[in-house]
């Protein structure tokens, strides 16, 4: 299947555009041929044949796969923090409710928006080669480290140690985790607002102990 335009298609494009469009369709190819198995499993041969270039031609944009791998993550995580973050700074003062329902929101979506990109998250987390099973941990680490600030900033956590708000922004993290990989199979919007509804219900019932909770001295 060939996805690339070659120069004489469009001679509009500038080579730093032409260069880009490849790159992205490398991108989507890959995540088209590891959706049946695992990134592990693909040759930069096969990424090749599928966007209609030369296998030479894949260096030009990638190392390897697993460069081509961290790429993806990259392209997953980072909108969706951006996202979340604004979501967390906006309205001044916000309350714990405010940011479960704000965040829930965008999350599902972002995931809805870039089905395939989670999805591949998903399975690479587990399967992928080790330096791209690494990076997603480090992204996920991320949003715990900026969730934990967040929480400091909230009435009632003035008490709490920095280890315990990074306890607890670890399980709203490993919570929507959850709920990302449930959006995934989710195969109608009810499914997906059943999917919020408990989300935020189930964040909702872990905060209740924890705004009850005094770090020990």
């Amino acid at each position: 299947m060939t996805l690339v335009t070659t120069a004489g298609d469009d001679t509009t494009l500038t080579r730093v555009e032409r260069k880009e469009l490849t790159r992205q369709a490398i991108l989507a190819a890959a995540l088209r041929l590891s959706s049946d198995g695992s990134l592990g499993s693909l040759s930069l041969r096969q990424v090749a044949k599928e966007v209609g270039i030369v296998p030479t031609a894949f260096y030009r944009h990638f190392a390897s796969i697993e460069e081509l791998g961290l790429a993806l993550v990259d392209e997953a995580f980072v909108s969706l923090r951006a996202m979340l973050r604004d979501v967390r700074n906006a309205g001044g003062d916000p309350t714990f409710n405010d940011m479960i329902d704000s965040s829930m929101r965008v999350l599902a979506d972002h995931v809805r928006a870039q089905r395939s990109h989670f999805a591949f998250i998903a399975r690479e987390r587990f399967a992928g080669p080790p330096q791209v099973r690494a990076t997603i941990r480090h992204q996920i680490e991320l949003f715990e480290r900026e969730l934990a600030t967040d929480i400091a900033r909230l009435p009632g956590t003035d008490a709490w140690s920095t280890e315990d708000l990074y306890v607890l922004a670890n399980l709203i993290v490993g919570a929507s985790v959850s709920t990302v990989e449930e959006l995934l199979y989710a195969d109608r919007r009810a499914a997906e607002e059943l999917v919020i509804a408990r989300a935020c219900t189930q964040l909702r019932m872990m905060l209740v102990g924890a705004l009850g909770w005094r770090s020990a001295d």
